[in-house]
């Protein structure tokens, strides 16, 4: 696969001709030099406040199982959350769950608008460019966005392996629901769940995906499911599958 990359995102296959785009917007726990370890500890910088674990190994697996484009965040959500809108209260976290992030507290103007300059604006920008560059050559497109959740949040258990998120437009992940569940009945699928789009998690979504009319969906999947190759390798091949399976209940064309 070809490589570009900016300070704060990378897109691989930009060219590829599957009808899919894979985003992850968490992909990476990398805290910039500039910052330090942002009081952290190591333990904290590599858990779950940070970036989402396995989501990134599904997201790579999945888009070359597709060929398809992948566009991903390559800095922590600690620096800038970019599934967040710029007016979002969390866009720059200071509590992550039971985690204090001090470091991001009392932030100048100046400091937040260089966070969303270099690290949020080139990571959606990228993904519009890609976007458009689809759309001029003709070429459908479905948005996936590729997230994990962690089994236990707050002290509440978090049952679901797989949680499907829609925006505005729910018809593209009911079909993916309808696919998993036919491929595996007994599958325990979140609608909307562990989030939904009411709790403003679904910027990257409904900016690219409803924003452009697209079929789109947001895939939760929990992170003790795809630590290991083996729990990558099987989620990535239901994907796949499920994927287009869905597609083709909305009338799209076999892939090539």
């Amino acid at each position: 696969m070809s490589r570009t990359e900016q300070h704060s995102v990378l897109v691989t296959n930009a060219r590829g001709p599957s009808p899919f785009v894979i985003v992850c917007d968490h992909a990476r726990n990398r805290i910039p030099t500039r910052y330090g370890d942002l009081g952290l500890t190591m333990t904290e910088r590599v858990s779950h406040i940070a970036w989402d674990p396995g989501a990134l190994a599904v997201s790579r697996k999945l888009a070359d199982l597709l060929d398809a484009p992948l566009v991903q965040s390559t800095v922590s959500r600690l620096i800038i959350d970019c599934n967040r809108d710029l007016d979002a209260p969390d866009l720059i976290w200071t509590l992550s769950e039971a985690t204090r992030i001090a470091a991001n507290e009392g932030i100048s103007a100046e400091e937040r608008q260089y966070r969303i300059d270099h690290y949020h604006r080139p990571f959606h920008a990228s993904i519009e460019t890609l976007l458009e560059a689809r759309r001029h050559a003709g070429q459908e497109t479905i948005l996936i966005c590729m997230h994990s959740f962690t089994p236990v949040y707050n002290g509440v258990a978090r049952p679901w392996p797989i949680g499907v998120i829609h925006g505005v437009d729910a018809r593209y992940t009911a079909a993916v629901r309808d696919a998993l569940a036919a491929e595996d009945p007994a599958l325990n699928i979140g609608w909307n769940e562990p989030y939904a789009a009411l709790n403003g998690v679904t910027l990257t979504l409904e900016r690219h995906g409803d924003g452009r009319g697209l079929d789109a969906t947001m895939i939760e999947i929990r992170n003790d499911e795809i630590l290991e190759p083996v729990g990558v390798d099987q989620w990535s091949a239901r994907l796949a599958r499920c994927l287009e399976a869905a597609r083709l209940a909305r009338g799209g064309a076999m892939a090539v």
